[in-house]
C-alpha cells in the first residue's frame, strides 16, 4: 500500500470553510487560458480530473453519474424523440456524448466560449468525450453562448445547460438570470425540455440551488429539481429540468424504462426507473428550502457563487 506521504495532494475547497483532497499521481496538463485556469491531472482515485479555476468539474471514474444524470431526464421528458440537441458548456464533451446515444438526433451543437479548454480535452481526456466531437452530427462552437441564443433562430427540443457557478460578478453571471433562459426557453421547440446542473444541495449549502430553482419558476410551466451523488464532489449535486409540457416527476419507472428502450441507442450505467424515482424524490429539508426561497436571479442583480 503506497504512503500517503508519496503522493502531492489536490486540496479543493467546495465552501468557503470546507473542503476535500485527492492524490495526484501526475498532472497531465496546466494551462491559463483567456478566460480560465486548467488543469487535467491523474488521481489515485478517480483516474483522469478536469479542474477549472480550482474546481472540479468531472472525474474519469464517476463522470458517467454525472453527465447521465444532467442529460437523461430532460431527453426523456421531451413530448417526441428529440431530434435536436444543444449543449451550452460542456467542454469534456461528456454531455454532448450522453445527447448523441439518442437515435433520433439528427443534430447537436455545443457552445463552448473557451476553445483552448476543449481542445485539451479533446486531445487528453478520449476517455470521457469518446468521440463526440467526431460525430457527424455534432457542430463544435466556441463563442458566447448568450450571444448565440440570441442570434440563431434554431429551435432546439432539448438544451443543456452545463457551466460552471458564477464565482464573482462578470460575463458568467449573466448565464444564471430569468433573462438567460428566457432565452433558453424561447430556443426550445414546444414541447422542449432543459437541463441545468444547480450546484451542491448538501445541509448548509442550498442557497445556490434554491434560488436557481426559484428564478426558473418565473420561466417555465415545468421546474422540477433533482440530486445525485457524485463521490469525486464529496457531496450530493443539484439539477434542474425546465419544462415547456412534460413534468418529469410524473414518470414513473416503467415509463422511464421503456422511453430509454425505445430512445437510447448507448448504453446508460446510472440512469434507469428506479434511479430517475430516487433522484426526484427530494428530502423534506429540501423541499422546504425550495418553498421557502425568494430570490430571483436578474440581469441586474444577479447570481454569484462562493
Amino acid at each position: 500500500m503506497t504512503s500517503p506521504q508519496a503522493y502531492k495532494w489536490f486540496f479543493e475547497t467546495t465552501t468557503p470553510v470546507e473542503g476535500h483532497m485527492h492524490a495526484i499521481k501526475r498532472t497531465i496538463v496546466e494551462a491559463q487560458t483567456k478566460f480560465q485556469h486548467v488543469e487535467i491531472m491523474e488521481t489515485a482515485s478517480y483516474g483522469k480530473l478536469l479542474v477549472l479555476d480550482g474546481r472540479i468539474q468531472s472525474s474519469q471514474a464517476d463522470e458517467f453519474i454525472y453527465h447521465e444524470a444532467l442529460v437523461h431526464p430532460g431527453m426523456l421528458a421531451t413530448d417526441r424523440p428529440p431530434q435536436s440537441a444543444l449543449v451550452i458548456g460542456g467542454g469534456e464533451g461528456a454531455t454532448l456524448r450522453e445527447a448523441l446515444k439518442y437515435r433520433s438526433l439528427t443534430r447537436a451543437v455545443m457552445v463552448d466560449i473557451d476553445g483552448d479548454v476543449v481542445e485539451l480535452c479533446r486531445k487528453h481526456l478520449a476517455e470521457m468525450h469518446r468521440g463526440a466531437f467526431e460525430d457527424e452530427r455534432t457542430e463544435v462552437r466556441n463563442e458566447d453562448a448568450r450571444g448565440y441564443l440570441e442570434r440563431t433562430a434554431e429551435r432546439f427540443d432539448f438544451i443543456s445547460v452545463d457551466l460552471v457557478e458564477p464565482l464573482e460578478e462578470g460575463p458568467a453571471c449573466m448565464l444564471f438570470t430569468k433573462e438567460f433562459y428566457t432565452l433558453v426557453r424561447d430556443r426550445l421547440t414546444p414541447g422542449g425540455t432543459m437541463t441545468v446542473q444547480a450546484g451542491m444541495t448538501k445541509i448548509n449549502e442550498l442557497s445556490f440551488f434554491t434560488a436557481i430553482h426559484r428564478t426558473l419558476r418565473d420561466v417555465f410551466p415545468v421546474v422540477a429539481g433533482y440530486q445525485t451523488f457524485v463521490a469525486c464532489f464529496g457531496t450530493p449535486w443539484g439539477f434542474i429540468v425546465g419544462s415547456k409540457k412534460v413534468d418529469p416527476r410524473r414518470q414513473d419507472s416503467q415509463v422511464i424504462d421503456k422511453l430509454i428502450a425505445e430512445r437510447v441507442g448507448g448504453a446508460l450505467e446510472y440512469w434507469d426507473g428506479l434511479t430517475h424515482q430516487h433522484a426526484f424524490g427530494l428530502p423534506k429539508f429540501l423541499r422546504k428550502a425550495i418553498d421557502a426561497e425568494t430570490r430571483v436571479s436578474t440581469d441586474a442583480h444577479p447570481l454569484t457563487f462562493s
